[in-house]
C-alpha cells in the first residue's frame, strides 16, 4: 500500500512540470504558424495558374484557352467505339462520363404508355385504309423488345452524360478542333454543344474530381452506354511470343506470336537511317531465345556480328569466295510426302528456266522450249529420269554441264555462248560448282554484299531455292529475313519466285520478312502487292512524304497515322499485327543494342567503353 502512495505521488509532481499555456500564448503561436505556413509554396502554388479567366464562349487558364462541350442527342443505332476519332484526335482533350442508374420501373410504365399509344395509332390508320407506316412499326417493335429486356433483367436504363474539354493555346485553334470533332461526331448522327455560359461548370466537370456540375443528360440503356466507353487503344499483348516494342497510345507493351497470325509473313517499309535492320536484329535475337531458327539474305553485312554472338554461320557469296551453291540441286522429299516419280525432277526444272530467265536477261518462247529439253538432258546425263524414285541422293550436273548440252543442239548455240559468261567467263564459279553450305545451324547468314549489282538478282533467288528446297525437306519453325526485297521486284521472274514462296511459306512453319526501303519500286510490281497481302504482321517506319503518299493508300491510314509516319523518330512507326495496329517504339536492352546496332557513334562508343574495361583489368589477375 505505502507503494502504491509514493508511485502515486511521483506521479503527481511529474505532471507539475508540464506548463499550461494561456489563451494569450496559444493565440500568438497560431499566428506565428499561419505567418510561417503563408510564407511557404504550398501544392496549390506549384499546380494553379498564373491566372483565371471565365468568359461566355470559353475559360483562359494562363496562356491556355479552354472550352466545353456536352452530348445532347444520339442517334437510334450507333456502333461499338464510336468515340474513338475523338480520343484519337491530334489534340489535348479532357473527356467525362456521368452515369446514373434509373429506375427500371418508372421506365417500364413509361414504355406500356409509349407501346399502347403506338399500338392505338397503328390500329386508327388501318381502320382508315391508310398506307402502313414503317418508322412507326419499326419504332414500336423496339419499345416492345427493349420492355421485354427490361422485364427480363437484360438491359438497365440509366441517365448519362458526356463532356469533354478541349484545350489549345489560341481562340482560332480551338474553333479548328471544336469543328473537326463535331464533323466526326456528326458524321455517327451524335450532336453536340457548346456549354457557352457555363464553361467553368464544365471545365470542372472534366477535372478528374468526379463533380458533375453540368447535369445535362440523356436517357440511355445498357447496350449503347457500352458503345460510349472510350477503350480505343490497340492492345496487341497476348502474353505470348516476344516484346516487339512500346504502345506508344497507352505505352503498354507489345507481345505476341507471329506464328500465332494468320500467317507469319512479315513486310517492312523504312526509309534509310529510321531503324529497320536494328528492329530485324532485334526480333531475330529474341525469337532465337523462343526456339525458332533464323535465315537471312544481308546485302550490307550488317548481320554478320549477330551470327557471331549466337554460334551461327555466314556464307559470303563472291566470285571470290570458296562457298557455293548449285542451282542444280533437287530438293529432299519431305518425311511422309506421297510424291510420283520426277515431281521432285520437274519441280527443280522450272526453278532452274526462271533462273536462266535472269541470267540470260529475258528468252523467247522457242528458245524456252530448247532449254527446257537440254535441261532435262543435262540431269539424264548424271543418270536423273522422270523415272527415278529418288533424284536427291544422286549427285546433281552443274552449269557447264547443260552449256555442253546447248552446244550438241540445234539451236542451243547462242543460248550456249550467252551461257558461258557463267562457267568460262568473268562470273564463271559462282554458280558452277557442287554445294558446300551446311544448313544445319540455327542462324544462318547468305552475305551478297560484294556482289556486283548484275549478280544480285540472280544470287538472291538461287539462295532462295536453295533455302526452300531445305525448309521443305525438314520442318521446323524458322524465320526468313529478305533485306532490300525490292531488287527481286524489278525483274517478273524472281518477284514472282519471292510471291511464291510468300504464299506458301506458312504451310512448312516459314515467317518470311520481306524489307524494303525503295517503296515505289516495291509496290510498282503486282507481285509487291500480293506479298503485302499474304503477310499478317506490317511494320512502317520514318517515311518520306512521297512514300508516305503511297503507304497511306495501300494501307489505308489515316491523316493523322500519315503525319506520324513523316514525323517519326528512329525506331519509330506504326506496327499491324492481323486487325491491330499501334504506333509503336522499338526498344533494346543495353546488351542487345551492343550486339545489334550498326550506328557508328553507337559502335565507337561501345569500343570505347570495352577498351577501358580491358585496362582496368589487373593482367596478373
Amino acid at each position: 500500500m505505502t507503494e502504491k502512495k509514493v508511485s502515486s505521488s511521483g506521479a503527481k509532481k511529474k505532471k507539475n512540470h508540464i506548463k499550461k499555456l494561456s489563451n494569450a500564448e496559444l493565440k500568438k503561436i497560431r499566428i506565428a504558424e499561419k505567418i510561417l505556413k503563408e510564407g511557404m509554396t504550398s501544392v496549390k502554388d506549384l499546380i494553379s495558374p498564373s491566372s483565371f479567366k471565365v468568359n461566355f464562349r470559353n475559360i483562359q487558364i494562363g496562356e491556355t484557352y479552354a472550352k466545353t462541350f456536352f452530348i445532347y442527342a444520339y442517334p437510334q443505332y450507333i456502333s461499338a467505339n464510336w468515340l474513338s476519332p475523338v480520343i484519337d484526335l491530334d489534340a489535348q482533350i479532357d473527356v467525362s462520363l456521368f452515369i446514373y442508374p434509373y429506375e427500371s420501373g418508372d421506365i417500364m410504365k413509361q414504355l406500356r404508355k409509349r407501346v399502347t399509344e403506338m399500338h392505338s395509332t397503328i390500329n386508327m390508320e388501318r381502320e382508315r385504309g391508310l398506307a402502313r407506316d414503317p418508322s412507326l412499326e419499326a419504332a414500336l417493335e423496339d419499345a416492345e423488345r427493349l420492355r421485354d429486356q427490361l422485364a427480363r433483367g437484360q438491359e438497365k436504363f440509366f441517365q448519362f452524360g458526356l463532356y469533354f474539354t478541349i484545350y489549345a493555346d489560341s481562340p482560332e485553334n480551338i474553333k479548328k478542333t471544336q469543328t473537326t470533332i463535331q464533323s466526326m461526331l456528326g458524321g455517327k448522327l451524335v450532336l453536340s454543344k457548346p456549354a457557352d455560359f457555363q464553361h467553368q461548370h464544365g471545365f470542372e466537370s472534366t477535372l478528374p474530381l468526379g463533380i458533375d456540375n453540368l447535369e445535362i443528360y440523356r436517357s440511355i440503356n445498357t447496350e449503347p452506354l457500352s458503345s460510349s466507353f472510350p477503350f480505343t487503344s490497340s492492345d496487341m499483348s497476348t502474353g505470348e511470343g516476344i516484346l516487339y516494342g512500346i504502345n506508344r497510345h497507352n505505352n503498354s507493351l507489345i507481345i505476341f506470336d507471329r506464328f500465332s497470325l494468320e500467317n507469319a509473313n512479315s513486310v517492312i517499309f523504312a526509309k534509310s537511317g529510321s531503324g529497320k535492320s536494328f528492329a530485324v536484329k532485334l526480333e531475330l535475337l529474341r525469337s532465337l531465345m523462343m526456339g525458332s531458327d533464323a535465315i537471312v539474305i544481308d546485302p550490307e553485312d550488317e548481320y554478320q556480328k549477330l551470327s557471331e554472338v549466337v554460334g551461327g554461320t555466314t556464307v559470303k557469296m563472291s566470285l571470290n569466295s570458296t562457298q557455293r551453291i548449285n542451282p542444280f540441286d533437287i530438293p529432299n522429299p519431305m518425311r511422309n510426302e506421297i510424291l510420283r516419280p520426277g515431281d521432285l525432277l520437274r519441280s527443280s526444272i522450272i526453278s532452274m528456266l526462271g533462273l536462266l530467265k535472269l541470267m540470260l536477261k529475258g528468252i523467247s518462247p522457242t528458245e524456252e522450249g530448247i532449254l527446257d529439253k537440254a535441261l532435262i538432258d543435262t540431269y539424264a546425263l548424271r543418270g536423273i529420269t522422270m523415272d527415278t524414285e529418288d533424284p536427291s541422293e544422286i549427285e546433281p550436273p552443274i552449269m557447264s554441264d547443260l552449256e555442253n548440252v546447248l552446244k550438241r543442239m540445234r539451236g542451243g548455240e547462242e543460248l550456249s555462248d550467252r551461257l558461258s559468261k557463267f562457267t568460262t567467263g568473268s562470273y564463271s564459279g559462282i554458280f558452277n560448282n557442287q554445294t558446300n553450305i551446311h544448313f544445319d545451324v540455327n542462324f544462318l547468314v547468305f552475305q551478297i554484299r560484294d556482289l556486283e549489282d548484275e549478280l544480285r538478282p540472280i544470287a538472291m533467288y538461287t539462295i532462295l531455292d536453295f533455302i526452300w528446297n531445305r525448309i521443305r525437306s525438314k520442318l521446323k519453325k524458322r524465320i526468313l529475313v529478305i533485306d532490300e526485297a525490292w531488287t527481286m521486284m524489278k525483274h517478273e521472274d524472281s518477284a514472282k519466285f519471292l510471291h511464291g514462296l510468300v504464299k506458301r511459306a506458312r504451310k512448312y512453319y516459314l515467317g518470311v520478312t520481306t524489307i524494303t526501303q525503295d517503296v515505289e519500286d516495291f509496290l510498282h510490281s503486282v507481285y509487291g502487292k500480293a506479298i503485302i497481302t499474304n503477310s499478317s504482321m506490317q511494320l512502317l517506319l520514318k517515311q518520306a512524304p512521297s512514300a508516305a503518299d503511297i503507304l497511306e493508300k495501300v494501307f489505308h491510314l489515316s491523316k493523322g497515322e500519315k503525319y506520324l509516319l513523316m514525323n517519326s523518330e528512329v525506331g519509330q512507326g506504326i506496327m499491324f499485327a492481323g486487325l491491330e495496329h499501334a504506333a509503336v517504339q522499338i526498344i533494346a536492352s543495353y546488351s542487345e543494342e551492343k550486339i545489334i546496332t550498326t550506328d557508328p557513334e553507337e559502335i565507337l562508343k561501345v569500343q570505347e567503353l570495352e577498351d577501358k574495361n580491358m585496362q582496368h583489368i589487373d593482367p596478373l589477375g
